[in-house]
């Protein structure tokens, strides 16, 4: 199940409620310790010395912890709550174990601090952002405020936070995303079931472990659906390209592309499984089809006003899904809810022109922008891509997902999403499902850069397309 986002408040409300089940304080902190043990290892892979700097509350109590389970790799456990222990020692701590490309683990305060960081504390805290070394979190980046009511001077600047329980609402702010960078959830840290239901969720791996359902033994490819791909113009081919490609990755059973007529024979040279027709004004798509993608490089001139008028005459009308993205996005005019299923995929550029905003402001409430923005496509589902993508499902609560990492920041990762969510989509099963296959295609699509960066330096999108959706991805993970 998912988590929800929460406040300091709730998650204080939470930890009372297991103590008042008897459970001890000790062992949720020692659960909380292997877990920030276990995130240390996957980042440092047990060889580079680990750092982990300790301060008075319980987020003190849970460093400690993980130094424990971190025996046996060259760990130094310093207790900054003790003031003999001077700014200067640790500096030249960090500049050993920066010097060894190791690790340094944040203990120092938690989502307990009430004001920002002074004197002795704020110097340790400018030491360690200013040796650069990398930087594991525990609970939330020393001096950051939880509730995301504003920036102190001295923050810790995390590679990786690992939050317990779920994520506090102001790990999710703007403001604090260059502190708190990946955000990792450890659940299983002995707390009682989370008491909360709230209007914004995280999602979890987890979430998908029975996800999709198996295919039933007597499926073929009538049965696994036909989904129509409108994509690729001049200047823009590889678009239909890779849109394809990532399509198959979800088993539809057919997958026909319609590229414009001047591009038709680039993309019909790189495709073998999909079937490719060359667009034009007179094409009808197939009456089989039964979801449709638009819009992954049509920027080019051959894409005629006709061709555009087609496709708001299919938004409105048709009983197919339609997933829209890139250049199709400007053509889609606002309007009352439609009954079939509905899927924008805008980045926050594309989401401030539909919006007739700044990118900044969309930046700034990413929840609130992707809410709008379904609002004023009739209530259609909407994934809103960037760092921590967030997914609108009219009817459930708003979805935050956590996969993914800057390496995704190359043309043509978007067009592979629109198309691995289409091909999921075209599916009768899943499109039934349709809030948890589009949560499920944005996860994976994070999981498998995750994958290749945890994997590999550099990577193209080649590489990506080979991984996705594989088992490989699932053992890494």
């Amino acid at each position: 199940m998912p988590v929800p986002v929460i406040s300091v408040a709730q998650m204080r409300a939470w930890e009372q409620a297991t103590w008042d089940t008897g459970q001890s304080v000790e062992r949720v902190m020692r659960l909380a310790g292997r877990a920030v043990a276990n995130a240390a290892l996957a980042m440092n892979h047990g060889k580079a010395p680990v750092l982990i700097l300790a301060g008075k509350g319980n987020n003190g109590g849970d460093a400690r912890y993980a130094a424990e389970y971190l025996e046996g790799s060259q760990t130094t456990l310093v207790d900054c709550s003790d003031e003999t222990v001077s700014p200067a020692t640790i500096r030249d701590m960090l500049d050993h174990v920066t010097a060894s490309g190791g690790l340094v683990i944040d203990g120092l305060f938690g989502i307990g601090l009430n004001r920002a960081p002074a004197g002795r504390w704020a110097e340790i805290i400018d030491a360690v952002n200013a040796r650069g070394p990398r930087i594991l979190a525990v609970d939330v980046p020393s001096g950051l405020d939880s509730e995301g009511e504003g920036v102190a001077e001295s923050v810790i600047r995390a590679d990786l936070t690992l939050t317990f329980g779920a994520p506090k609402a102001g790990l999710l702010s703007a403001m604090a995303a260059p502190y708190v960078g990946r955000l990792e959830v450890a659940t299983d840290i002995g707390l009682v079931p989370c008491p909360f239901k709230e209007p914004i969720e995280w999602i979890l791996d987890s979430d998908f472990r029975d996800f999709p359902p198996r295919r039933q033994a007597g499926g073929h490819k009538g049965t696994f659906g036909h989904l129509a791909i409108l994509a690729g113009s001049t200047g823009y081919h590889g678009a239909a390209v890779l849109a394809a490609l990532a399509a198959q990755r979800a088993m539809p059973g057919l997958i026909s592309v319609y590229p414009s007529e001047r591009v038709y024979p680039s993309v019909a040279a790189q495709l073998r499984q999909s079937m490719v027709h060359p667009w034009s004004d007179q094409t009808r798509l197939p009456r089989n089809c039964t979801a449709l993608l638009v819009g992954p490089g049509l920027a080019g001139p051959d894409v005629s006003g006709e061709t555009i008028a087609q496709i708001r005459e299919l938004w409105a009308r048709s009983p197919m899904p339609i997933v829209a993205d890139a250049s199709a996005l400007d053509w889609i005019p606002p309007g009352d809810p439609i009954s079939a299923v509905r899927i924008v995929t805008p980045h926050p550029g594309e989401a401030a022109r539909l919006l007739g905003v700044s990118a900044t402001e969309i930046q700034a409430d990413r929840v609130a922008a992707a809410q709008a923005i379904s609002k004023r496509l009739g209530n259609c589902h909407v994934v809103l891509k960037g760092n921590r993508t967030v997914i609108v499902n009219p009817g459930h609560p708003t979805a935050v997902n956590g996969t993914g990492n800057p390496n995704l920041g190359q043309g043509g990762s978007g067009d592979l999403l629109a198309g691995h969510l289409a091909g999921l989509v075209a599916q009768a099963s899943l499109a039934s499902r349709i809030a948890e296959t589009i949560r499920h295609a944005v996860h994976e699509h994070g999981r498998a850069a995750d994958f290749l960066t945890g994997r590999q330096s550099a990577w193209d999108l080649d590489d990506f397309v080979r991984v996705l959706g594989t088992r490989e991805i699932s053992r890494h993970c």
